[in-house]
């Protein structure tokens, strides 16, 4: 069992990542190699991803060289999933080949007694040795997740929007109870059972950063070193994905296409940074047209610290349902 305790400061620090991290995007897509467990969930993925690696001659660097230090269930070292990895790949992978030499000398061992580390992991102290894991990392991911990475996009995408609606409703003690089966939260501490081990995780006002993610199946993952600032990495509830839109002409000539695109946003409910990327807007402009948005009575929107979230009212669900291509 792995338990976080809060202190009433911790509550006002947590936060969920507004970005995937794409360096535990990867370690979970590994960990999905490993096990037939939720296999069904990721079928599509699966089939296709063992393809791409074929296709690439990737299968044997995966198995020997990036499963090895990635093994489901188990200890991995922190330093592979750092937290520059919300700021995108290039910038996590620049983050790995900036650990310092005594933090890989370290987790190195730690991987080797808990698992027996291949002999080669030992020369990852060494930069070109980095490098070429780096190289391996980014043809991985061009590989197998970023053909993907739109419908992953979306799909975390709502469960923020899940988070979001959530904490309006039923504030941070809300979003720590509703995260997962193997989550409960027991105020003032946060429990993972089952978890790989025993372990207590004093927050003492660093507070949580939860990471959604898409390849994460079920068990929630920590950081191994408490030191570290603390993240837990959360599967997604799996719901069915929103049908496609076939045909957006009509609402888009009634409104434009860049309102009637942070309309459909507003739909599962999208901040004003979110509603941004779906229209192709900067955030500046898409406040704007939320504002007229709102003005017609078509979204409401509520602020929460320094984030607004924008939600459809019934007359603006009516209007999507009554649009053809929009329903």
């Amino acid at each position: 069992m792995l338990r976080f305790h809060f202190t009433p400061e911790d509550l006002t620090k947590v936060r969920v990542a507004t970005e995937p991290h794409a360096l535990w995007e990867i370690a979970a897509s590994l960990h999905r190699f490993q096990t037939r467990e939720g296999r069904w969930a990721y079928a599509s993925w699966f089939r296709t991803a063992c393809a791409a690696l074929h296709r690439t001659g990737l299968e044997r660097t995966v198995k020997t060289f990036l499963l090895p230090l990635f093994p489901r269930a188990s200890y991995f070292p922190d330093f592979l999933t750092p937290p520059e990895g919300t700021q995108g790949l290039d910038a996590g992978l620049e983050a790995v080949l900036a650990t310092p030499y005594e933090r890989v000398v370290s987790e190195v061992g730690v991987l080797n007694r808990a698992v027996g580390a291949p002999a080669w992991s030992r020369r990852l102290t060494e930069r070109d040795m980095r490098e070429q894991l780096v190289d391996a990392l980014r043809a991985y991911h061009r590989a197998v997740i970023a053909p993907h990475e739109e419908g992953i996009q979306e799909r975390l995408h709502a469960e923020r929007v899940r988070h979001a609606h959530t904490l309006f409703r039923a504030g941070t003690e809300g979003v720590l109870t509703g995260l997962g089966p193997t989550i409960h939260w027991r105020p003032p501490v946060l429990e993972i059972d089952p978890y790989p081990e025993h372990r207590d995780v004093r927050l003492d006002g660093r507070g949580l950063l939860l990471i959604p993610s898409h390849f994460c199946w079920q068990a929630p993952i920590a950081l191994a070193d408490s030191g570290l600032p603390p993240v837990l990495l959360c599967p997604l509830h799996h719901l069915p994905a929103a049908p496609p839109q076939t045909d957006s002409a009509p609402l888009n000539v009634l409104l434009g296409p860049t309102r009637a695109a942070i309309l459909r946003a507003s739909a599962t409910g999208s901040t004003t940074t979110e509603a941004a990327r779906r229209a192709g807007v900067t955030p500046t402009t898409a406040s704007h047209h939320t504002a007229v948005l709102r003005d017609a009575g078509l979204i409401t929107s509520h602020r929460h610290a320094n984030t607004v979230l924008h939600t459809l009212t019934p007359l603006g669900a009516a209007l999507l349902r009554s649009t053809p291509g929009d329903r």
